[in-house]
């Protein structure tokens, strides 16, 4: 993965060909306070005209169209949508606009991008011969086997793992721990559990050959990213996108 910047804004890109994936961070936008400033969610104490604003900035970063990014309500499950086309009236743009709930999302459409939204949790992007996948990786969706579902759906060979709280700062209970026991020793430490660990453990157990992990910290990194654990809830939200590029811009 790389750092890429425009302005003030900054994002990690990965290669995953014929697909691109990219992760934000919560610099370079309009909003203040507790989600300053490129807030992407509207269930936070901002202003949703804010958020259009931050979106459409995010996307115009990424030469994507807004109308063309497809989201769902997340709910921590397991279950997937397929998108061929568009979503309409498209959400990301127009929010209020109805929207499926699901934890991620595949297509194989070119220049339709995939998007959840984070704040601990991991984004995963998936690319493969079936097309492109995004999830959205808390513990209970990889325990419920989001991972999994996601990479059986588009026979994935490449995944990259974006920014998610670490160890170092993911303290967690029994339920939790033993949920991932069986992958080992590996994913713990006491009671500090590695999100990271157990989405790349996951992510080789089905068979995903190549595999990125931006390794970044969102609850140590307070400039850099938002965290629901650090800041008590009160928050914003950065995202994780992957999309196949699109030969036509007006592609449908």
């Amino acid at each position: 993965m790389e750092w890429r910047r425009d302005g003030e804004a900054e994002w990690l890109e990965a290669r995953l060909p014929p697909a691109t994936a990219a992760f934000s961070t919560r610099r370079g936008g309009v909003s203040d306070g507790p989600v300053e400033s490129l807030n992407l969610g509207v269930f936070t104490e901002d202003d949703p005209r804010r958020v259009v604003e931050n979106r459409r900035r995010l996307a115009g970063h990424l030469g994507l169209d807004p109308a063309r990014i497809v989201i769902g309500h997340q709910v921590h499950g397991a279950e997937l949508a397929e998108h061929l086309g568009p979503q309409r009236p498209p959400p990301f743009r127009e929010p209020g606009s109805p929207i499926p709930d699901v934890d991620g999302h595949v297509t194989s459409s070119r220049g339709l991008a995939a998007l959840v939204f984070v704040a601990d949790c991991l984004p995963v992007a998936l690319c493969g011969p079936r097309g492109v996948a995004m999830l959205h990786c808390g513990w209970r969706g990889l325990s419920a086997g989001i991972v999994e579902r996601g990479a059986a759906a588009v026979e994935a060979t490449d995944a990259a793992i974006g920014p998610g709280i670490g160890r170092c700062c993911y303290e967690v209970g029994d339920e939790v721990l033993s949920a991932f026991a069986p992958l080992g020793d590996e994913v713990a430490a006491g009671r500090r559990l590695d999100l990271g660990a157990v989405a790349r453990l996951l992510l080789e157990s089905a068979g995903v050959e190549r595999i990125e992990v931006a390794g970044c910290c969102t609850s140590c990194e307070a400039g850099r990213f938002f965290s629901h654990r650090r800041d008590g809830g009160r928050t914003g939200r950065q995202a994780g996108l992957v999309w196949i590029e699109a030969a036509d811009r007006g592609e449908e």
